[in-house]
């Protein structure tokens, strides 16, 4: 049932709200190649304003938002047709965001996905790798950012092993360089904590083993220019440059006294937490030489959107590792898609939710609604909308992973809406018009006979929907009048009516 894909757009464009700097690069494709035609960053130091209780300080929210509708100005100039735009750390952590990412919606006129550190991970992975010539051997990766560092360890374009770990150049300096001030045992400290922080990955990822290491965004970067203004010979980072480049900065006690032209202005603040964390990923992982890449997470998003538009769409193999992982039985899963599908495309203009997306949850919802058996089979549409909105799904927004999980969760049985609050705009209101379709699929096939489906027709109202039936097939089928009879009171509970002819 997998659609046509589109045509590539000549113009993409991929913003990255990290938690020390939002960055945005806009795109050309032609001939199968990406050309970047734009880049925009701005130091926005998100973290820095997100306190105890995870809220945001209207200071960095004012900060955010403004560069947000610099950008936002920028995407409507270049006529960027495909536009994906995705928050980390720092917006994986803040409480009652809603506000800050509905008026974030409105002036980049895109919607935000929250997406989880391994997908973080795996989205850097994808734009080092195509972003630098291919090489024999595997390659370790390590993108330090704001709020969370990255570690990959993969082969090719394939990543093999992904972690994400809290540690962040903004938290780090903040909680031991608050003042600014670079002194010897409090550096020492830094890195002590952050060895102790990857500790548990350090036995996985030495025994995969690599032959490249590579550093990728703004914190590498930093450092290696650092490096090599300090020592012109040293083209890449070393152990022996980030121990000079550590003993500079203690001997000035703080980033401006060090008087490194290279590190501007912007990132003084940030600097020594990230030197300290490359140290003790150094320290830890034993690394003696490690490479800097152009590419990072949002080159990563732009070669993520070329293959959402052909057969590498990365949740598509998500969806059906997770069939296979959990057993479904695919030809089962095949006949629910199709009807859901067909109900949907019946409903979707009178219900508003003629989308992309709405689609394409529908499809993945039909093909995975019975992941929950493989636990047990009381409940077993609760155990796949956890399974669903928990687990590390490549390629899924954290976002898409919460509507996926609702619409699964009440395929069956009593609806419950209680959590349709958590989703973000327009699906908060327009989630259930996406499991009513589901629901009578399921239901109409709940026999799993091979047998297709009459043709049957719906007329939807606000809140309502009929359903016909050719004339005498309920009549042969009592099992399905009885189920639908059922159907309309577990409907009707929530405030919908369902009309059977």
């Amino acid at each position: 049932m997998a659609t046509a894909p589109d045509k590539i757009p000549d113009v993409l464009a991929a913003v990255d709200l990290g938690s020390n700097s939002f960055h945005m690069v806009v795109a050309r494709y032609s001939h199968g190649q990406l050309t970047i035609v734009d880049r925009l960053r701005e130091m926005v130091r998100l973290a820095a304003g997100l306190d105890d209780q995870g809220r945001l300080s209207k200071e960095a929210s004012d900060r955010a938002l403004g560069a947000l509708q610099r950008f936002g100005q920028r995407l409507r100039d270049m006529r960027a047709k495909s536009v994906r735009v995705v928050g980390t750390n720092t917006l994986r952590k803040a409480r009652r965001k809603a506000g800050f990412l509905e008026r974030a919606r409105e002036y980049l006129g895109h919607p935000i996905e929250i997406i989880s550190g391994i997908e973080e991970a795996r989205l850097i992975y994808s734009g080092v790798t195509h972003t630098m010539p291919l090489e024999p051997g595997r390659r370790f990766v390590i993108d330090i950012g704001g709020g969370s560092t990255e570690c990959i360890v993969g082969e090719g374009y394939e990543p093999r092993i992904l972690e994400s770990l809290y540690l962040g150049c903004v938290a780090l300096s903040q909680e031991y360089f608050p003042d600014g001030r670079v002194v010897a045992k409090r550096f020492d400290r830094a890195v002590i904590a952050c060895e102790a922080e990857m500790e548990p990955m350090r036995a996985p990822f030495r025994a995969i083993g690599w032959e490249h290491a590579i550093g990728s965004s703004g914190s590498a970067r930093a450092i290696g220019e650092a490096i090599r203004e300090l020592d012109p010979a040293q083209q890449t980072i070393t152990a022996d440059g980030l121990a000079m480049l550590r003993e500079r900065l203690v001997q000035a006690g703080n980033v401006r006294a060090a008087g490194i032209t290279s590190i501007n202005e912007e990132r003084w603040v940030v600097f020594p937490g990230g030197l300290a964390i490359m140290i003790g990923i150094f320290k830890a992982l034993g690394i003696d030489e490690m490479r800097v890449a152009e590419g990072a997470l949002r080159e990563g998003l732009l070669y993520d959107m070329i293959g959402r538009y052909t057969d590498e769409d990365a949740r598509e193999r998500s969806v059906k590792s997770f069939a296979a992982r959990f057993h479904v039985d695919e030809q089962q899963a095949e006949r629910v898609e199709k009807t859901a599908i067909d109900f949907l495309r019946q409903v979707e203009e009178a219900w508003g939710v003629k989308d992309p997306l709405a689609e394409n949850a529908v499809r993945w919802a039909a093909r995975l609604h019975e992941i929950g058996l493989d636990i047990s089979h009381s409940s077993h549409h609760k155990h796949a909308a956890y399974l669903l909105e928990h687990a590390d799904l490549p390629g899924f927004p954290r976002e898409e992973q919460r509507l996926l999980a609702c619409i699964v969760g009440n395929h069956r049985r009593k609806v419950s809406l209680d959590r349709t609050d958590d989703l973000l705009p327009p699906w908060h209101d327009k989630v259930f018009n996406l499991i009513v379709p589901l629901r009578l699929a399921v239901l109409l096939h709940r026999g799993r006979s091979r047998m297709p489906l009459p043709q049957i027709r719906l007329v939807p109202k606000p809140r309502s929907l009929e359903l016909n039936f050719p004339r005498g097939w309920l009549k042969q089928h009592p099992l399905t009048l009885a189920d639908l009879q059922q159907e309309v009171e577990f409907l009707k509970a929530v405030g919908f009516r369902l009309r059977v002819f």
